[in-house]
C-alpha cells in the first residue's frame, strides 16, 4: 500500500512538471504576439492599441529570455506558487480552487450516471446473451461511442433546453444546471463501460466455478450475488482507470460547450488569452484528477481483489 501511495506520488510530481513544461512552450510557440493577446483579454480587443501591449509585455517580463522565464516558474512550482494570472492579476492557485469545485461536481455527477446506466445495461444484457437486448445495448452503444461527446451535448440542447425547454443551456445557476452537461458525459462513458459490464459479466456466468455453484443447489441470484458479483466488478473497477483518459478530455469539452464553469472551460479560455500561468494550473489540476482518480481505482481493486492483500 505503501508502495502504491509512493508511486501515485512520483506520478503527481512528473505530471506537474510535465504539463507545465509543455503549456510554457506551446504558448510561445503559437504565432501572434502574445503581449497584444494578453493586454486584449484585459481590456478587450476595441480598447488595445500598440501602447497597451508595450505595457502589459514590460509589465509581464516578456520581452526576457524564455529559458529565465521558465527558471523563474520552475522555482515558484518547488514553492507551491502557481503565480498570478495575466488577465485578472489573481492568484492563480485561488482561481483554479473556484473552478475545480465545479468542475468535480460535474464529474461526479456524471460518473455516478454513467454508473447506473452501465451496470444495469451490461448485466441484464449478459444476463440474455445474444437476446434482443443484447444487440440493441450493443448497437446504441456503438453509436454513441462514435460521436464525439460534443455533439451528444448539443444534441441534449436542441432537444431537452431548446425545444422542449425543460433545463437551460448554458451555465450555473443551480442544480437543473448540471443535468444536461452530465448526462452528456455520462452518455458517453457507459456506452463503452456496459459492454465491460456485459463481457464480465457473462466471462464469470460461463465459468467453472460458477457452474459448481449451481450445481451445488444455489439459484442463479444467489450464485451470481455469492460467487461472481466480485470476480465481475474487478475487471469493471480496473477498466475505469482507463476510461478516466476521456472523461478528463470529454469534461473540457462539455464545460466549453455549456459555458460550465470549471477548469475546462478556464482552459479555454486561458488558451484564447495566452494566459500561461493559468494554462499550466488548470491543466496541472486536471493531471492530478486523473492521478488521484487512479488512485481511488487502485485502492478499490485492492480491497476487491484479495490475492493482491494476500501476496502484500
Amino acid at each position: 500500500m505503501i508502495n502504491l501511495f509512493l508511486k501515485r506520488l512520483g506520478q503527481a510530481a512528473f505530471v506537474c512538471w510535465s504539463v507545465g513544461t509543455l503549456g510554457f512552450v506551446l504558448m510561445r510557440l503559437l504565432p501572434g504576439d502574445m503581449a497584444f493577446r494578453v493586454a486584449a483579454g484585459r481590456y478587450g480587443y476595441d480598447n488595445v492599441n500598440l501602447a497597451a501591449a508595450e505595457a502589459v509585455r514590460a509589465e509581464l517580463g516578456l520581452d526576457q529570455p524564455a529559458w529565465r522565464l521558465y527558471l523563474e516558474w520552475l522555482f515558484d512550482l518547488l514553492r507551491f506558487n502557481l503565480g498570478d494570472s495575466l488577465v485578472s492579476g489573481l492568484p492563480v492557485l485561488g482561481e483554479i480552487a473556484h473552478l475545480l469545485q465545479h468542475t468535480l461536481l460535474l464529474a461526479g455527477v456524471a460518473i455516478l450516471i454513467a454508473i447506473l446506466i452501465a451496470v444495469p445495461v451490461g448485466l441484464f444484457a449478459a444476463f440474455r446473451a445474444d437476446g434482443w437486448f443484447d444487440r440493441l445495448a450493443l448497437t446504441a452503444s456503438a453509436f454513441l461511442r462514435a460521436q464525439p461527446v460534443f455533439v451528444i451535448g448539443l444534441v441534449l440542447i436542441l432537444i431537452f433546453a431548446l425545444e422542449l425547454r425543460l433545463f437551460p443551456v448554458a451555465g450555473f445557476d443551480g442544480a437543473n444546471h448540471v443535468v444536461l452537461p452530465a448526462i452528456a458525459l455520462a452518455l458517453s462513458m457507459a456506452a463503452v463501460s456496459n459492454r465491460v459490464v456485459r463481457h464480465s459479466a457473462s466471462t464469470v456466468i460461463r465459468s467453472a466455478f460458477f457452474a459448481f455453484a449451481r450445481i451445488k443447489g444455489l439459484s442463479f441470484a444467489q450464485s451470481f450475488a455469492r460467487h461472481g458479483l466480485r470476480n465481475c466488478a474487478l475487471p469493471v473497477v480496473a477498466f475505469l482507470g482507463i476510461q478516466l483518459a476521456s472523461a478528463i478530455e470529454g469534461i473540457v469539452m462539455i464545460e466549453s460547450l455549456f459555458s460550465w464553469p470549471g477548469l475546462g472551460h478556464g482552459l479555454a479560455h486561458a488558451v484564447f488569452n495566452r494566459d500561461v500561468p493559468m494554462i499550466q494550473g488548470a491543466a496541472m489540476a486536471l493531471g492530478l484528477i486523473f492521478v488521484g482518480l487512479n488512485l481511488a481505482v487502485d485502492l478499490a481493486c485492492h480491497l476487491i481483489d484479495p490475492r493482491g492483500r494476500t501476496s502484500a
